[in-house]
């Protein structure tokens, strides 16, 4: 399996436990996707300071960014945290607690975009990991039907 790992990405997963190859490239959204799908499939990786950013001063720029990312397939923000970090306001700004959670609440309603709260680093390389090999099963999947449709 190839990851794509976009060369904008600050703090990249590396995925060395998972046997996969990564390659840095531009992507148009998010910070990782596959070859052959950088407009249908992105994940956005944030961690708890970054997320907070772009609820406050970043906020256009990553709303942008999830209207791109509402066209996709597959798409989501996997966080490096718990929902309770957030909502107990374990984060270094003055956003109160309770207002960040309340704009992630509504991005996800707006632009229909998840929100994964994974609650480590580790984990949340292990949500993308998986989220990208499923998806890549899936097609690989509907290929192997569409044939036998075929065939018969």
């Amino acid at each position: 399996m190839l990851i794509i790992q976009d060369s904008r990405e600050q703090a990249p997963f590396t995925f060395e436990t998972y046997g996969v190859e990564v390659v840095r490239a531009g992507l148009p959204t998010a910070d990782y996707s596959l070859p052959g799908f950088q407009d249908k499939v992105g994940i956005e990786r944030k961690n708890l300071d970054d997320l907070i950013g772009c609820l406050m001063q970043g906020r256009d720029r990553f709303e942008k960014e999830l209207v791109r990312l509402a066209r996709y397939d597959l798409a989501a923000v996997v966080v490096e945290a718990a929902w309770a970090d957030l909502a107990q306001g374990r984060y270094r700004s003055d956003m109160k607690p309770h207002s960040a959670c309340q704009s992630v609440l509504t991005f996800q309603v707006r632009y229909r975009v998840p929100f994964l709260f994974a609650g480590s680093r580790a984990a949340a390389e292990y949500v993308t990991f998986s989220m990208l090999a499923k998806y890549l099963r899936e097609i690989e999947e509907r290929v192997k039907v569409a044939r036998k449709g075929q065939a018969a």
